[in-house]
C-alpha cells in the first residue's frame, strides 16, 4: 500500500501523496490540522538542499538523451530534444524512456513536451492538461485554456487578475500589453511571450563533472544486497548520463557498500567490475551489478553506497546498417562473458592461454576470460589440450603425429599407475599399448628436466588412455596423463 506522506514548509502542507489526500489532508493545511484529521500520515519538513541534490542528479541522468539540459524554477528540468527525437524512436518513445529513467532514480515526474521550453514547463505544471504537443498552433490552443496563475510572475497579481475577470493564459495574452506592463512586472510579459514562442529563451546548460564519484545515503541500516541493487539504479542512471555527455564508455567501475562509522567502524565492502569492452547502457551495467551483489556476503549492515567510474574509453556507438555487423556479434559474445563472470566468479570462466613449452601440464594454461594483457604463465588446470601445446619435440617415428593422437581430457596432475607383468594397470585391468612411443625431453634449463615416452594404451573394453613412461630411472614408472573421449 502506498505510504501516506505530506511535506511541510513553514508549518503548512505544500505537497502530499495520493494516500494522504484520501485521508483528508489538503495543500495549505497546517500541521496541527493534518495530525488531527489523519494521525497516520507521516509529516516531514521540506529539505531544500536535498531537493537541489535530487534535481542535479536528475539533470545529470538526462544528459544521456541530450547535451542541452537546464534547471528551471519550481523543481523543473528542461531538455532540448529537438535533435534527439529520431535517435530515440519519436516523441512518445522518448517520453517513455525519460519517465523510466526518472523512476529508476526513485522520483516521480510529470513529463511534458512542447515546441517551447516555457510551454512544456506550463503543460507539466497543470495535472489535467495534455502533456505532449508538437506544433505551435496546437500549443497556443492548449496554453489558452491553462490558468494564468501557473506563471510564477502572475501569482503576486492573482487578486487583481481575478477582479478583472482574467483567469486563463489566453485571457492574459489578450490584455493590452502597455497597461499590463504598467500594472505588473516585466517578467510576466517575458514569460508569456516565451511560452507562446514570441520571445527567445536563454538557459544555462548543465555541465557534467570531470569525474564521476557519487554517494547515496540509505534511509536506514540495510542488511540485504537486493536493497543495494535497487538503490544503485539511482547512481547507475546518473553515471550513464554523465558518460553520454562526455562521449565516453566505462571499462571499469567500483562499487562500495559503506558500513558503520565511528567507534565500531568497518572498512567498506568493495566490488570491482571490469568489463570485456567499454559500455554505457544502464541495463547492461545493472545486470552485471545484480549478479555480483547476489554473491556478496555482507559482514555487517551498510549505511550508504558509492559508485565510481574508474576507467573510461572513447564512446563507439554502432550505426544501423542493412546487413548484420560482425562487431555486434562480438559485442554480444563479450557481454555474455561479462554476465557469466559476474554470476559464477571471474576465476570460473576461463579462456586458453597456451605457453610455449613441450610439457603438456605447462603448455595447457588458462586465464580468466576477461583478463587483459599477456597470458598468465604457469596457471594450469584440468582442461582440453590442443595440438599446438602437445606437438612433440622429437617424435620417435621421425614423423609429425596426427591431431587424433592427443587426448581431449588432460589430468591436472599425472596419476602414477601400478604395473603388472611390465604392463600398466588402470582400474584393475592391464592395458595394451597400441601406439608410441612419442618422446619429450625438455625443462633442463630451469632444473625441471622431463624425459618421457608417451604411449596410447587401450583396455579390454576399448577405452583409450594417454600414458607416459619416465626415462632415466632404474625401475619403470608409468603415469596416466590424459583420456580420450
Amino acid at each position: 500500500m502506498p505510504a501516506a506522506l505530506a511535506v511541510l514548509e513553514n508549518d503548512c502542507v505544500v505537497v502530499l501523496t495520493a494516500a494522504a489526500s484520501r485521508m483528508g489532508v489538503q495543500p495549505g493545511m497546517r500541521r496541527s490540522s493534518a495530525r488531527a484529521i489523519a494521525p497516520g500520515v507521516v509529516l516531514t519538513e521540506r529539505d531544500g538542499a536535498r531537493e537541489q541534490q535530487a534535481l542535479q542528479a536528475t539533470a545529470v541522468a538526462m544528459l544521456q538523451y541530450t547535451p542541452e539540459v537546464a534547471l528551471a524554477e519550481e523543481c523543473v528540468v528542461l531538455l532540448d530534444v529537438g535533435a534527439s527525437l529520431n535517435a530515440f524512436g519519436g516523441a512518445r518513445a522518448l517520453c517513455r524512456r525519460v519517465r523510466h529513467t526518472v523512476r529508476a532514480l526513485g522520483f516521480a515526474a510529470r513529463v511534458a513536451m512542447a515546441p517551447t521550453a516555457r510551454g512544456a514547463w506550463l503543460l507539466a505544471r497543470q495535472p489535467a492538461s495534455r502533456r505532449r504537443v508538437l506544433t505551435m498552433p496546437a500549443l497556443a490552443r492548449h496554453l489558452d485554456a491553462l490558468p494564468c496563475v501557473l506563471l510564477p510572475a502572475a501569482r503576486e497579481h492573482r487578486h487583481w487578475l481575478q477582479d478583472i475577470g482574467c483567469r486563463t493564459l489566453g485571457g492574459l495574452a489578450r490584455l493590452p500589453r502597455s497597461g499590463l506592463q504598467r500594472r505588473t512586472s516585466p517578467q510576466l510579459l517575458e514569460m508569456l511571450d516565451q511560452a507562446y514562442g514570441r520571445a527567445p529563451e536563454l538557459y544555462d546548460w548543465v555541465s557534467p563533472p570531470a569525474t564521476f564519484n557519487q554517494r547515496l545515503e540509505m534511509p536506514e541500516r540495510t542488511e540485504h544486497t537486493d536493497a543495494a541493487w535497487f538503490a544503485a539504479q539511482h547512481l547507475v542512471e546518473q553515471m550513464c548520463g554523465w558518460l553520454r555527455a562526455r562521449h565516453q564508455a566505462v571499462s571499469c567501475l567500483a562499487f562500495w557498500l559503506e558500513h558503520e562509522r565511528g567507534r565500531h567502524a568497518m572498512p567498506p565492502t568493495e566490488l570491482l567490475l571490469r568489463l570485456a569492452e567499454p559500455a554505457w547502457q544502464a541495463e547492461h551495467l545493472l545486470r552485471l551489478l545484480k549478479e555480483r551483489l547476489a554473491r556478496v556476503v555482507l559482514p555487517a549492515p551498510f549505511l550508504a553506497i558509492r559508485l565510481q567510474a574508474v576507467e573510461m574509453a572513447a564512446l563507439s556507438v554502432p550505426t544501423d546498417t542493412l546487413f548484420a555487423d560482425p562487431a555486434g556479434e562480438l559485442s554480444g559474445h563479450r557481454k555474455l562473458l561479462e554476465l557469466l563472470s559476474a554470476r559464477l566468479g571471474r576465476e570460473q570462466v576461463l579462456q586458453p592461454a597456451p605457453v610455449d613449452d613441450y610439457r603438456p601440464e605447462v603448455a595447457n594454461a588458462w586465464q580468466p576470460a576477461l583478463a587483459a594483457g599477456e597470458p598468465q604463465r604457469g596457471q594450469t588446470v584440468s582442461r582440453t589440450a590442443g595440438r599446438q601445446e602437445l606437438e612433440p619435440k622429437r617424435p620417435a617415428t621421425g614423423a609429425r603425429a596426427a591431431a587424433s593422437d592427443y587426448p581431449f581430457w588432460l589430468l591436472e596432475q599425472p596419476l602414477a599407475l601400478a604395473v603388472r607383468a611390465e604392463r600398466p594397470v588402470v582400474n584393475g585391468a592391464a592395458l595394451r599399448l597400441v601406439r608410441g612411443p612419442e618422446r619429450i625431453e625438455t625443462g633442463w634449463w630451469n632444473g625441471h628436466l622431463s624425459a618421457r615416452d608417451y604411449f596410447i594404451a587401450e583396455d579390454s573394453q576399448g577405452a583409450r588412455y594417454w600414458l607416459y613412461r619416465e626415462r632415466g630411472t632404474v625401475s619403470v614408472h608409468w603415469f596416466l596423463h590424459g583420456m580420450f573421449a
